[in-house]
């Protein structure tokens, strides 16, 4: 398969953290580190394994320190823009308002993933998948128990969101009988007219957006279930991935 050229990718960094406490009251997540290299530069380094040298990444938490990493670990051939806020943290939705002005808004689609996951999916072949669609969004999906997971139609549509601790369920259109739960891989691929359905602004999830823009446009599911996915945002888990990650 052919690298991902022209594409620019955001890593969500700018997060509290708080389920890795107590090591993030004093550093930022992103810097949480396997096998003695952070997050964010294993996270850097899985994107430009597809070819992508142009990254956006958002801070809060202790930004001063993830402006210190990128110093050291910073490429040639890496474009890197910060996109500091001050005043967050703007959760995802908000996160990538306040980014847009890094993102080409009339190019091609853009990739965003969180820090704090771990994972081999074949970002080509899902860049490829919503290439051939053209949905607005399409997010990385898998067949596996969560806490919160959402909900796709027989032709892989976002139809609604479920809690599965409370019971709660948002729907995007009405109750639909036969759905198919996914729990999502943090990683999406966004055509840059996602900014024209957003808030220009505020605290907000992308999930509440994907729900709200999926009743007139189409957000649809990459299903790459028996790949590695790993959410390493708690103590344990970050045991398990020095067993896996070199």
């Amino acid at each position: 398969m052919s690298p991902i050229k022209d594409c620019k990718a955001m890593i969500f960094a700018a997060g509290l953290g708080t389920r890795l406490k107590p090591f993030t009251d004093h550093h930022p997540k992103a810097l949480a580190r396997v096998n003695g290299k952070s997050l964010l530069e294993r996270n850097l380094e899985y994107l430009n394994g597809f070819g992508i040298v142009d990254f956006v990444i958002n801070t809060h938490h202790f930004a001063d320190q993830i402006d210190a990493e990128l110093k050291k670990i910073q490429r040639p051939e890496w474009d890197i823009a910060i996109s500091y806020e001050a005043d967050g943290p703007f959760e995802t939705g908000g996160g990538l308002a306040y980014a847009s002005k890094y993102l080409n808004q009339d190019g091609p689609p853009f990739i965003v993933m969180n820090v704090d996951i771990l994972t081999n999916l074949d970002l080509i072949g899902m860049f490829e998948y919503h290439q051939k669609i053209k949905p607005l969004a399409t997010l990385a999906m898998t067949d596996r128990e969560s806490s919160r997971q959402l909900l796709f139609d027989d032709e892989m549509k976002l139809v609604g969101w479920k809690n599965n601790h409370s019971g709660e369920v948002k729907w995007v259109h009405g109750v639909v009988d036969d759905v198919r739960p996914f729990s999502f891989s943090g990683i999406h691929v966004i055509h840059p007219n996602i900014f024209k359905y957003m808030p220009a602004d505020g605290i907000f999830s992308m999930i509440d957006v994907y729900l709200k823009i999926a009743k007139e446009e189409l957000v649809i599911a990459y299903d790459h279930s028996g790949d590695l996915v790993l959410d390493v945002g708690k103590p344990d888990s970050l045991i398990k991935a020095e067993e896996i990650f070199e």
